[in-house]
């Protein structure tokens, strides 16, 4: 559910970082008065006095008139520049280059998938291969389904959002389709081996939901059963069973959660060989809290997990948990991964014992887990820096050994084989083009099989790590990417990105287009490690919850005074970027410090949190932010509230904002509340609201390419010129 939610993100890190611990810097939140001593304030008061309300109409005639006015204002601004074009024309070169390297996932029938979009195929091929071919410099793709072909044929504006496929063979699938890159999405089964939609298949209409196979006959499922059964945040909360055959309506509720919770649904948990296990279903109290039932005959029963905790995977009988919580009654701490026998947690979960698999160091992370046929596959962060490790479950417990991947690098775990220990990692850094590699969890083997082109010349720059110290004494770490040659003048123009919520971690990464349109140039980079992301674990984003916010800002203004100190830039060349949670960041650092900044870019953002949790999705972050019906937490919200704070006669720049009318995760509504704002204040505004694309703006890539050069142009003109 988590995933679901986040961000469109970018990258950070390479060197070893100088921090306080995260145990030090998690320090305890202002006290407020307890939410069940207040009364709550009736939702319709919150903003009833907002003369923009009208604007969370998404497609309402009015909004959209008014979208496509600022769209014809902004859009000659940026792309009459006379660097516009190619700029362009240089991200689309980048996106649609035919020598990219296919990301792939094993399959059960033995061949290999990729999902693909270039020029030729805007809206994408679903596809595969062998591992032979693969591993040739031109590899022999069959296509499976042409999301192009399809999006013709029906004459819609499919976006592919992935498929789910039934092991053990993987050739019935559920393939997702959403109109325009929206959450909401159709879900329709597909038959691999006849490359066609299964005549009279499982077809689930347009909604936002959870579905997941059961047995060949049987899926389970989350959505909105009747009108307006949803929760507050907008997702389902009841789960049934479906059977072939049977009509939609005719499905039996397994488990029901209340309207109050995130969300709930479905998981069913499988051997390698594709048997079910066990059957479970989540209940999401708040964003970081769930609950998990298991499912049997005579009911759901709770399975005794702390509520900040996630089921990461099943192994050689093995149910492996991470803990974002301490578990202080069975001795586990924050950040751990734990694991208990399935058998017994299932016979008698209250006397069930868990075992220790990992317990991170103050300076890791945990940041992700998965299985082979009988390994399991641990990601971690050490000093924000890749590693992995391949663990074994024995008559000892559990024991590990390091793959030996390159160091100083971001290491992401890809696709597992389910028949063997094979798996695909990709290994990346801000200067070295993707690598993908073969592993073999048994033998610790490594082959790489791909390496991506480089995109811009990275021989003009370097790396370098510093540390900020931020209002409260945190040591915050933060990365520059910079031409060599730069001189320390405060003239270098420079590009500072955050996230910084929902333990989310920026981690180094390879951006051919960014590296092309800003560091070729001569620009300089840097991505800043603040609390409320996940880089030293749970800890390090608990710091900067709710009422403890301001510290994710103030570390913010720390790396940009730091920058500053340094004279690697000055103000006037200093411009910021952030997206959706990294989107409110921009809008509390343009109210709060704009004297700091010459340039912001605004993408998809939160900006309205006086209301946000009554638009799109946002009840479902109550737990990151706090809850604006309650007057303590709304008085916290109300200070960096980035809307409400806006105010004439400061010294604003003209901040770029972006969104997307089909976002239905982060409301196009606060982009649009932002930019009228703004301009009734009397300051100039560039807005572009694109109408295709989701949360993540872009329902193909040429529409990503566009967008990418519109913010760059911005960037030149504001830092550059």
């Amino acid at each position: 559910m988590r995933s679901l939610l986040l961000a469109l993100l970018a990258s950070t890190s390479l060197m070893t970082p100088v921090f306080t611990t995260p145990a030090q810097a998690a320090e305890p939140a202002d006290p407020v008065v307890a939410a069940d001593t207040e009364a709550r304030t009736p939702l319709a008061e919150l903003g009833k006095d907002d003369p923009y309300r009208w604007m969370e109409e998404i497609e309402g005639t009015r909004a959209m008139d008014w979208a496509r006015a600022q769209n014809a204002a902004t859009l000659p601004k940026l792309q009459g520049d006379p660097r516009y074009a190619a700029l362009e024309a240089q991200a689309l070169a980048i996106l649609n280059a035919k020598d990219r390297v296919p990301g792939v996932s094993f399959a059960g029938d033995g061949a290999l998938r990729n999902f693909w979009q270039d020029a030729d195929h805007v809206r994408g091929l679903w596809r595969r291969t062998t591992l032979e071919s693969y591993r040739t410099v031109a590899p022999t793709w069959e296509t499976i389904l042409d999301i192009d072909a399809l999006s013709k044929a029906e004459n819609a504006n499919w976006v592919f959002k992935g498929a789910q496929c039934l092991p053990p063979h993987d050739t019935r699938c559920l393939v997702t389709l959403s109109n325009g890159g929206k959450d909401a999405v159709t879900i329709r089964e597909f038959d691999t081996a006849t490359k066609a939609f299964v005549p009279g298949g499982f077809d689930l209409p347009e909604g936002k939901q959870n579905v997941t196979w059961l047995d060949q006959d049987t899926l389970l499922v989350a959505r909105e059963w009747e009108p307006g059964q949803v929760t507050k945040s907008s997702y389902p909360y009841v789960v049934k069973s479906w059977k072939r055959g049977t009509p939609l309506a005719s499905a039996k509720e397994l488990y029901r959660g209340t309207p109050d919770d995130v969300s709930a649904g479905p998981y069913v948990v499988r051997d390698s060989d594709g048997a079910v296990q066990a059957v479970m279903a989540y209940r999401g109290v708040s964003f970081f809290e769930s609950e998990t039932y298991l499912l049997t005959d005579q009911g759901a029963a709770k399975l005794p997990f702390p509520l900040k905790s996630s089921i990461q995977g099943y192994v050689s009988g093995q149910l492996v948990l991470s803990l974002e919580q301490d578990w202080a009654e069975k001795g586990f701490k924050t950040g751990d991964l734990i694991s208990f026998d399935l058998k017994a947690l299932k016979a008698d979960p209250a006397k069930a014992q868990a075992a220790l698999v990992l317990r991170p160091t103050a300076k890791q992370s945990v940041e992700q887990v998965t299985t082979t046929h009988g390994k399991l596959i641990v990601g971690l962060l050490d000093n924000v820096t890749g590693v992995a490790h391949a663990y074994t479950h024995g008559a000892q417990g559990w024991t590990h050994q390091k793959f030996d991947l390159p160091a100083n690098s971001t290491i992401s775990l890809g696709s597992t084989s389910e028949k063997d220990e094979r798996l695909f990692v990709s290994v990346t850094g801000y200067l070295a083009p993707t690598t993908y590699w073969l592993a073999d969890a048994g033998s610790l083997k490594l082959e790489q099989v791909k390496a991506s082109p480089a995109r811009f010349d990275a021989s003009t720059h370097v790396v370098e790590q510093f540390e900020a110290t931020s209002t409260d004494g945190t040591k915050i770490p933060y990365f520059v990417v910079r031409p060599k040659a730069v001189k320390y003048d405060g003239q270098a123009p420079t590009l500072l990105y955050a996230y910084g919520g929902f333990q989310v971690s920026m981690t180094p990464a390879y951006s051919g287009v960014m590296g092309k349109l800003w560091l070729e140039r001569g620009g300089t980079y840097v991505v800043a490690n603040i609390r409320g992301g996940g880089e030293f674990g749970p800890a390090w984003h608990d710091a900067a919850l709710k009422a403890n916010r301001q510290k994710a800002y103030d570390d913010f203004y720390a790396v940009s005074q730091d920058l500053i100190d340094r004279k690697i830039t000055s103000p006037r060349h200093l411009g910021i970027m952030g997206g959706s949670n990294g989107g409110l960041l921009m809008g509390v650092a343009l109210t709060q410090r704009p004297e700091l900044y010459n340039a912001v870019v605004v993408q998809v953002p939160l900006f309205d949190m006086i209301r946000y949790s009554q638009i799109g999705a946002g009840a479902s972050w109550v737990g990151e932010y706090g809850d604006p019906a309650i007057p303590s937490e709304r008085a916290v919200i109300a200070k960096y509230d980035p809307y409400s704070n806006l105010k004439a006669g400061q010294r604003y720049p003209e901040v770029f904002i972006e969104t997307s009318t089909k976002d239905d995760r982060v409301h196009p509504a606060h982009a649009r509340k932002a930019a009228a704002r703004l301009e009734e204040l009397g300051y100039p505004v560039l807005y572009y609201e694109n109408i295709d694309g989701g949360h993540a703006a872009s329902a193909n890539l040429a529409e990503t390419a566009r967008r990418q050069a519109l913010e760059y142009v911005y960037l030149s003109k504001k830092l550059m010129d």
